[in-house]
């Protein structure tokens, strides 16, 4: 198999869009830019995002283009009828979703709630409103503990979640009741996600959600890019949360990390172990401390952290890897709400034997990267607009 690149390691930092795309007010997210308005709090310390490009993709306050960046950059379009998770994730290996997942705004019905309660064997749920998670366990915990009943909740995500004290409801038990609202959500109510959300604690006070969360995924249609790389004999290894989004479809080796400190860890681990393919990872405390709560600080130190440790993962790629940095949608922490926000990507290629100072502009989808991949390894998904040739 001829090949420009022996690897390509994918990093995705959750929720770092890089401003409002065109249709951002159908979406009531007009004026949303989670990294721009992160670098307009204050001065934010990513020399090494700098270099690489970061700057140059837009006008970002407080962190200049560079005369002759080290890497490839650009942006990408989410193409999709979304702006979670799922779709995003489902976009970079070639999946385009014309209809997005179905979302209950406000709640889910009786027909599936009864339904569920039944099945489950539980003594009823709590909420069942769109809510913060964190926010939702403070409000209904202690109820939870004194009655049984787990705490359903959704949000603007096409997600039915599922929080419970493990103490309560034990961990392989809440497993077992995602397990049923997973096989009764289908059809019309098929949603991306069900979530398991277990958390500890005694009072509202001290509830904290724990690191057992489990995703119950709607397996992506065949053909995408994972599947691909593992039939063709490639190794497609999978960190953190990564190989739960793709419900594990075309995972040859999936790794645990809870958090970003521990997937920087595994990915340096996975880049100084032999393998011949696809690393792929996602940066999930962007999104889920620092986007979701509208932490802005927490967010602009998370970058600094990660933009600090950023050497240790150029000195463990080969000369022939390719390392793309990218985000699955937006999260403006400065905006209101608690929701993603419908943005641009930021898009950065960088190898020790890439091209520097390419501008790769303003893709047309976030399916141009699945197909750089593909390209990569002669071979070829459904959507997308390969960029291997530029860099």
């Amino acid at each position: 198999m001829s090949k420009k690149f022996g690897r390509v390691c994918l990093v995705v930092l959750d929720s770092a869009g890089i401003g409002e795309m065109p249709d951002a007010a159908d979406w009531g997210d007009a004026g949303s830019n989670t990294l721009g308005h992160i670098l307009e709090s204050r001065t934010v310390n990513i020399p090494n995002l700098q270099k690489l490009g970061l700057g140059n993709i837009t006008s970002l306050k407080g962190l200049a283009p560079v005369d002759s960046p080290t890497g490839a950059y650009g942006k990408c379009t989410l193409k999709s009828d979304g702006k979670d998770t799922t779709t995003g994730h489902w976009e970079m290996a070639g999946i385009i979703l014309k209809q997005g997942f179905p979302k209950f705004p406000e709640g889910f019905p009786p027909r599936i709630i009864d339904e569920f309660v039944t099945q489950a064997n539980i003594p009823g749920v709590l909420a069942n409103v769109p809510a913060s998670g964190t926010e939702i366990i403070k409000r209904f915990g202690e109820e939870h503990i004194r009655t049984g009943k787990p705490i359903v909740y959704t949000s603007a995500d096409s997600v039915f979640q599922i929080a419970a004290h493990e103490e309560v409801v034990p961990v392989d038990r809440l497993y077992e009741i995602c397990e049923i609202a997973r096989n009764i959500l289908h059809g019309d109510d098929e949603v991306a996600r069900v979530i398991a959300r277990p958390f500890l604690g005694e009072t509202a006070d001290t509830f904290k959600r724990t690191e057992n969360r489990h995703d119950y995924a709607v397996p992506p249609p065949a053909g995408n890019l994972l599947p691909l790389l593992k039939d063709a004999g490639l190794d497609v290894v999978c960190i953190g949360k990564i190989a739960s989004i793709y419900d594990n479809m075309g995972v040859t080796e999936d790794l645990v990390a809870k958090n970003n400190e521990q997937i920087i860890d595994v990915t340096i681990e996975a880049l100084n172990a032999d393998s011949n393919g696809l690393i792929f990872g996602n940066l999930v405390d962007f999104d889920m401390l620092y986007g979701h709560r509208r932490d802005v600080e927490g967010y602009a130190k998370a970058l600094e952290h990660f933009d600090a440790r950023l050497p240790e993962i150029f000195a463990a790629m080969n000369d022939d890897d390719l390392l793309i940095m990218t985000a699955d949608h937006g999260n403006d922490p400065s905006y209101p709400g608690s929701d993603h926000t419908r943005e641009y990507v930021p898009l950065l290629a960088y190898g020790k034997n890439t091209k520097q100072n390419v501008d790769l502009g303003t893709r047309q989808s976030l399916s141009d990267i699945g197909q750089t991949i593909a390209e990569n390894f002669e071979l070829r998904i459904e959507d997308g607009v390969s960029f291997l040739n530029d860099i």
